[in-house]
C-alpha cells in the first residue's frame, strides 16, 4: 500500500524551501502527500527554532499532531528542522509522543528515515546529519503558487550577530555553485515561475567564503542570461554588502525588480555595535542615499529589532528620527527575544517585556503614518502587477502585487475591474493608495499569454 504523509511547514521562506525538498524526496520514493492528518501514516512537521515565539509555535503544532496520533496510535510522528538542531536531546524527554527527531540537514534522506520507522523504532530517536549544501538534483515539490518561488543560494551564516542563533543552528556559510543555481532556476522556469526570489541569510555573502569569482552580481548575470523569468527579486541583504556592482546591474537590468530587502536592525551606532553589526548610523544614511541616487524608483524594505539590552529611550528616538528621515516603503518591527545560547543572553540592562512592546507599538504607529504618505506616490500610475488570484477579502476582487511588493511580507493590489488569470502580469491603473495596500483597475492584457498589450 502506498505510504502517505501529512506535513506542516513553519518559519521563513528558507525553511519552506527545505520543506519542498522533503516533499520532493518523499514523492520520488513513492509517497503520497495528503491534506488530512487523520488519513496519513506519517505526521511530519518542519520546525523553526530561531526565537522563543517560533519554538513555542513549533511545540504547540507538534502537540496538536500528537493529539491526532493519540487517536490513531499506528501513525508515526516525526519532527524535523531548526527546533531539533537547536535543542537536540532535550526534546527526547520533553516530547515523548514524537517517534523520531531529525536535524535541519535530513530533508533529502527523509524517505529512508521514514521507511526505517516502519521496520522498528530507530535507536536513538534522534539524528543530526552532517552539514551539506542543497543542490538542484534533489527533487522539490513547490508549495507556493506555480508562478512564484524562491531560490536559496546559500546555507548557514558567518555574520555572528549577538542576538542570532542561525550560525549555531545552521552552521557556517556554504554557497551553492553558480551552475547548479542556474540549472534550478531553469527548472523553476519550466514549471511556470514568473517571479523568482533569491533568498539566503545574507545574499551579499554569496561566494565570499571561497576564493572564486562567484558573487551575487555574477550570479545575477548568469540567471539573466540563462532564463527568461520576468521578475527576479532580492531578499535579505546585509547593509554593508550592498555595493556599486549590485546597484549597477539593477539599474541596467529591468528584470531585477526595483526592490531591496535590507535588514538594518537599528539606527543607533552604539546599539549596532552591541549587536555586532558592522556599520554605523552614518553608514546607513549614506547607503540609502546612494541606493536612491542610483535607483530612484527603488522600494526599500527593512526590519528593526527593538528592546535590545542597553537600548535607551534616546536610542528609540534616534530610530524614530531615522524612520522619518529615510521613509522606507516597508518596515517590519520586532521585539528582541533573549535567546538561550546567544552572545546577548547575559548582556546587562535587559529591557522589560513591557518596554519592548511599548517601543515596538510606538514605532509601528510612526511607520504606519509614513507608509500612508509613501503609498501616495503610486496614485494614478500604470504599474505591472503579478496576479495572485481571487482576493482573500472578497471573491469579487482579484489580488496581485506590483514589483514594489514582495510576497507574504508586504501589501498587495486589490483589483476592482478587469479579468486575468493567476500568474499573469498585467498593466494596472492605480486608483487608491492605503497604508499598506493599493487599489487599481486592469487596463488591458493578453490573458492567454500573460503579456501586457499597449493600450
Amino acid at each position: 500500500m502506498q505510504r502517505t504523509v501529512y506535513m506542516v511547514s513553519l518559519g521563513c521562506a528558507k525553511n519552506l524551501v527545505d520543506s519542498e525538498i522533503i516533499l520532493g524526496a518523499l514523492v520520488q520514493a513513492g509517497w503520497k502527500i495528503v491534506e488530512d492528518a487523520s488519513v496519513a501514516q506519517v505526521l511530519l512537521i518542519n520546525t523553526c527554532g530561531f526565537v522563543q515565539s517560533a519554538v513555542e509555535e513549533a511545540v504547540e503544532e507538534t502537540l496538536q499532531l500528537a493529539m491526532v496520533k493519540k487517536e490513531f496510535p499506528d501513525k508515526k510522528l516525526v519532527v524535523v528542522g531548526c527546533l531539533v538542531q537547536r535543542y537536540k536531546d532535550q526534546l527526547l524527554s520533553e516530547l515523548p509522543e514524537v517517534d523520531f527527531f531529525i536535524g535541519t540537514e535530513g530533508g533529502k534522506d527523509m524517505a529512508g528515515y521514514l521507511e526505517a520507522l516502519f521496520h522498528g523504532r530507530p535507536t536513538p530517536r534522534i539524528d543530526i546529519p552532517v552539514q551539506h549544501v542543497t543542490n538542484s538534483t534533489q527533487p522539490r515539490i513547490l508549495t507556493t503558487p506555480h508562478f512564484r518561488s524562491s531560490l536559496k543560494i546559500t546555507e548557514g551564516c558567518n555574520n555572528r550577530c549577538a542576538y542570532c542563533m542561525i550560525p549555531a543552528i545552521r552552521g557556517r556559510l556554504r554557497s551553492r555553485g553558480m551552475a547548479d543555481l542556474v540549472h534550478e532556476a531553469l527548472m523553476l522556469q519550466e514549471k511556470g515561475v514568473q517571479e523568482l526570489s533569491l533568498i539566503a541569510q545574507d545574499l551579499t555573502a554569496y561566494g565570499t567564503e571561497r576564493d572564486k569569482k562567484e558573487n551575487l552580481r555574477s550570479l545575477l548575470e548568469q540567471l539573466l542570461a540563462a532564463t527568461t523569468i520576468p521578475w527576479l527579486r532580492l531578499m535579505y541583504l546585509y547593509p554593508s554588502g550592498v555595493d556599486d556592482d549590485l546597484l549597477d546591474i539593477m539599474a541596467d537590468e529591468p528584470r531585477i525588480v526595483p526592490y531591496l530587502d535590507i535588514p538594518i536592525q537599528h539606527a543607533s551606532t552604539r546599539v549596532l555595535a552591541a549587536m555586532n553589526r558592522r556599520y554605523s548610523r552614518e553608514d546607513l544614511y549614506r547607503l540609502v542615499q546612494k541606493i536612491r541616487l542610483r535607483l530612484p524608483a527603488i522600494a526599500l524594505r527593512t526590519t528593526l529589532l527593538v528592546g535590545f539590552p542597553g537600548e535607551t529611550e534616546a536610542d528609540v528616538l534616534l530610530l524614530e528620527q531615522f524612520l522619518r528621515d529615510l521613509r522606507f516603503d516597508h518596515v517590519g518591527i520586532f521585539a528582541y527575544s533573549n535567546e538561550e545560547g546567544c552572545a546577548s543572553e547575559h548582556f546587562p540592562d535587559q529591557c522589560s517585556e513591557q518596554e519592548k512592546d511599548a517601543r515596538r507599538r510606538h514605532l509601528l504607529s510612526i511607520q504606519a503614518d509614513i507608509s500612508a504618505q509613501v503609498q501616495q506616490k503610486y496614485m494614478g500610475r500604470m504599474e505591472p502587477v503579478l496576479i495572485e488570484g481571487l482576493s482573500g477579502e472578497s471573491d469579487l476582487l482579484l489580488e496581485g502585487r506590483t514589483r514594489f511588493q514582495a510576497p507574504d511580507v508586504d501589501g498587495c493590489v486589490y483589483i476592482v475591474d478587469g479579468e486575468a488569470n493567476p500568474g499573469d502580469i498585467v498593466q494596472v491603473h492605480i486608483t487608491e493608495a492605503h497604508v499598506y495596500d493599493l487599489v487599481g483597475e486592469i487596463v488591458e492584457t493578453d490573458i492567454a499569454g500573460g503579456n501586457v498589450r499597449a493600450s
